[in-house]
């Protein structure tokens, strides 16, 4: 069974509240302190002949706004915010558990300074890059398309990698290796070529900083086991919640984001994941929802 609990408030709490050496891996994607607010609106279009856009066979279609979802990614002294998160992120790590550190490029070098610092330098295993094709195009400078994942072991001699779960890639030349290895493929190396959540696709949840699951099922596959417990305390859309409860992992999920929650209520509920009630005038840092899932 896959137990999924979801906690409205401030993680820090939430993660003092928690046992030491109980959680067998972390995946964070915290705010990137791009210093804007990051915000997403989502579209759809219906035939009207006076639309405001031609589609296909030149048929004319109009746009209708559905709505907005935003959050404000600027902090004053990022270092200072994370550290005693992952002070305690460490902490509740049991010995062969690992961290996933989700980040881009105006914040990685600072952060892996800082999880050195806390973890070790010896426990950091991997910059896994993510990279992508999508998106505006600079005239002025390349176009940043990835993403930096840094995993971190707590003890670097005793940790999870199940390689053989690992879903396998293409070869990019298959005539060089063959028919049989060609059809079988080959397992990924420390960049992973993946899209975006697709804007118009059936994963989207409108949510601004959504990952796709791809990434996450590559992560809770090779670095657990069905059964482990599984922690994000920066859940947003809670895209790595459901890929733990996809692959029979118990999970645990924080925001203090009320439209977090509220994408997630909707999330759940499409895969029929039992909901709690729950207000914005809820008290933070209580769960909100707990269930078991076959």
């Amino acid at each position: 069974m896959a137990e999924l609990t979801i906690y409205f408030g401030d993680n820090l709490p939430v993660l003092q509240g928690l046992p030491a050496d109980s959680v067998d891996l972390i995946y964070i994607d915290p705010p990137f302190n791009t210093g804007k607010v990051q915000s997403r609106t989502r579209l759809s279009t219906v035939r009207d002949e006076n639309g405001d856009r031609t589609g296909f066979q030149g048929k004319r279609y109009r746009t209708i706004k559905l709505g907005s979802k935003e959050y404000t990614d600027i902090f004053d002294d990022y270092l200072s915010f994370l550290e005693p998160r992952l002070q305690e992120a460490r902490r509740v790590l049991k010995g062969n558990g690992s961290l996933f550190f989700h980040i881009d490029y105006r914040e990685v070098h600072y952060a892996k300074v800082l999880l050195d610092t806390i973890f070790g330098r010896e426990s950091f295993l991997n910059e896994i890059i993510w990279a992508y094709d999508y998106g505006a195009r600079s005239k002025t400078k390349w176009p940043a398309k990835h993403d930096n994942i840094l995993w971190y072991a707590k003890t670097p001699e005793d940790y999870q990698f199940h390689l053989e779960e690992c879903d396998r890639i293409p070869y990019m030349a298959p005539g060089l290796v063959g028919p049989e290895k060609a059809a079988h493929g080959k397992t990924p190396t420390d960049t992973w070529w993946h899209t975006i959540v697709s804007p118009n696709g059936h994963e989207k949840t409108g949510y601004p900083t959504q990952k796709p699951r791809g990434i996450l099922d590559r992560i809770v596959k090779v670095h657990s086991q069905p059964g482990d417990l599984l922690l994000d305390f920066f859940a947003g859309s809670g895209s790595f919640g459901e890929a733990a409860v996809a692959h029979g992992r118990r999970c645990i999920l924080v925001d203090d984001n009320e439209e977090a929650l509220r994408v997630m209520e909707k999330r759940f509920a499409e895969i029929n994941v039992e909901w709690m009630n729950w207000t914005p005038e809820a008290q933070h840092d209580a769960p909100v929802q707990r269930r078991l899932f076959a």
